[in-house]
């Protein structure tokens, strides 16, 4: 494992050449609609495997120069074909590049951050002060994933096992110095039970409205709402004064597919088809 990180020769081709076959591979997968809310997604969306590949390029570089150049460059092919790879796919068509500003700006910080990373090679007391903000960022990965897993069990799985792997495997392939390769370890550990425990004493919860009162289809507070799987959460008429109306609002717990009932006093029911995603749902 230590020869991955520190003895590749990592020539310019294959830099250009990983960027575009990452970056139109991770877009591709990302398109396919039995995908979404994966790990796939999350290589998409979240730092996780990027910061791998960051490490990775800035531990087989020969010059704090070389180490940021190449990171650079690197994500400035690999992360716009991402979305391009997105356009046939993506109901957003060219507009899905809005998105790209966010990590365009990630793309211009990886010159510092390549410049600096490459100090984590001199096996000096500041060289796991780099690492430290990288091992931090993974932390709050193993909470984003974790809480993905309990709210969408087994999706995320495999990203949760990779972003543990990662912050046990940084301190022990990056430094030889024993003080600093058991430091940075406990630190991990450290970050790993940090924010893994919040979503473990707090499940994650999706609030959102199902919809409000029309005169198709009328209800207001004297009608009784449920689902048919009460597991994956719970739904309740209110009123919301904005709109001067009644509303169907819902907490989720999980994924799934279920039904949603609104009976009337008198016992006439309205059923829908409701599929629960992450952040999303289908009411038909």
């Amino acid at each position: 494992m230590k020869k991955l990180f520190g003895e590749v020769n990592l020539t310019w081709k294959k830099i250009i050449i990983a960027a575009v076959v990452i970056g139109i591979s991770v877009g591709l997968l990302n398109s396919i609609p039995s995908l979404f809310d994966t790990t796939i997604t999350d290589v998409a969306t979240y730092f996780d495997f990027w910061i791998l590949c960051g490490i990775f390029i800035i531990m087989n570089s020969k010059s704090n120069k070389e180490a940021a150049i190449k990171c650079f460059v690197f994500f400035l092919i690999s992360q716009p074909l991402i979305y391009l790879a997105e356009v046939p796919f993506n109901r957003l068509g060219w507009h899905i590049f809005v998105y790209y500003k966010y990590w365009f700006i990630w793309t211009i910080l990886t010159l510092p951050m390549g410049y600096i990373g490459y100090y984590m090679k001199k096996e000096k007391w500041y060289s796991l002060l780099i690492l430290l903000p990288m091992l931090v960022l993974l932390g709050y990965g193993v909470g984003n994933s974790l809480s993905g897993l309990i709210y969408s069990f087994p999706h995320h799985l495999i990203n949760l096992i990779f972003v543990v792997f990662t912050l046990i495997m940084y301190p022990l392939v990056i430094f030889n110095n024993k003080y600093l390769k058991y430091i940075g370890l406990t630190v991990s550990i450290i970050l790993i039970l940090f924010f893994g425990i919040k979503p473990l004493l707090k499940a994650p919860v999706y609030e959102t409205t199902l919809r409000c009162n029309s005169e198709k289809t009328p209800f207001n507070d004297t009608y009784k709402t449920y689902l048919t799987n009460s597991d994956l959460g719970e739904v309740y008429v209110r009123y919301e004064k904005d709109l001067d109306d009644y509303c169907i609002s819902a907490k989720f717990y999980k994924t799934g597919n279920t039904k949603l009932i609104i009976e009337s006093p008198n016992g006439e029911k309205q059923e829908y088809n409701l599929t629960i995603g992450k952040s999303t749902y289908t009411l038909e």
